[in-house]
């Protein structure tokens, strides 16, 4: 890798993640891009990256597999010697009322939205603090703050991420580590395709679903200008949280 600061990025493939990596492409980072399994969406981000002038670097690995998360950071450590940036975006959703929902749906969100958080940080922010310096983004939802019928696994998860994100901020500030969240809203990805928009934007002031372009301008400002702001959940939702 170059000298350029580095930046891993979970869930890389598509939407928010996507657009996520091209931004810090656009600011000078190189960028580890992580994937589940859709390896052609994977190389799709690895191109668009590589056309902002920034190496990529895609990798494959399970985020919410503890042990591929510490073989996956550890060789990322060994091949860069740093990890700069740290974007907590990977996630899924299994929705479906509280009331039937089965373990296994309950489980599956937890551990991909909100244990990978944990299995990921935890390394990562270990390299921080030997180097002194590092900045961690946490992709919360409105889902965490308001909590949603039909969505208790995801909202639970979530609503993890903002306590997870709170902490951390407050341990390793001394340490000239940044830890933030984003709650995004209704943002236009595979995500929320299917959804009735009419119906959705009524209740949102901007009249719009958001772009994931819209996070990555957040997160790009976080990392590269808003040196004194940790431990702050940040809406981008339109205005749908007022």
């Amino acid at each position: 890798m170059s000298e350029n600061k580095i930046a891993l990025v979970t869930g890389a493939s598509r939407g928010i993640g996507r657009a996520v990596a091209v931004e810090l492409a656009s600011a000078g980072y190189d960028i580890i891009v992580n994937y589940a399994g859709n390896v052609a969406a994977a190389d799709e981000t690895v191109k668009l990256v590589e056309e902002k002038g920034a190496k990529a670097y895609k990798m494959q690995f399970d985020v919410s597999n503890k042990a591929a998360v510490d073989t996956a950071v550890a060789e990322i450590l060994e091949k860069c010697g740093k990890i700069d940036v740290l974007v907590n975006n990977a996630g899924i959703t299994r929705d479906g009322l509280f009331m039937r929902m089965n373990s296994e749906n309950w489980l599956d969100v937890i551990n991909t939205n909100l244990n990978s958080a944990y299995y990921v940080s935890n390394p990562v922010a270990k390299a921080m603090i030997k180097q002194r310096a590092g900045v961690i983004i946490n992709m919360s939802s409105i889902v965490g703050v308001n909590g949603n019928a039909g969505q208790a696994n995801y909202s639970a998860a979530k609503a993890g991420i903002i306590g997870l994100t709170k902490s951390l901020a407050k341990e390793l500030g001394s340490r000239n580590i940044r830890v933030n969240a984003i709650a995004p809203g209704f943002i236009q990805t595979d995500m929320t395709k299917g959804l009735p928009e009419e119906k959705i934007t009524e209740h949102i002031p901007l009249k719009t679903l958001g772009k994931p372009e819209d996070i990555a301008s957040l997160v790009r400002f976080l990392v590269t200008e808003g040196t004194y702001i940790t431990g702050q959940v940040i809406g981008v939702d339109g205005g749908l949280t007022i």
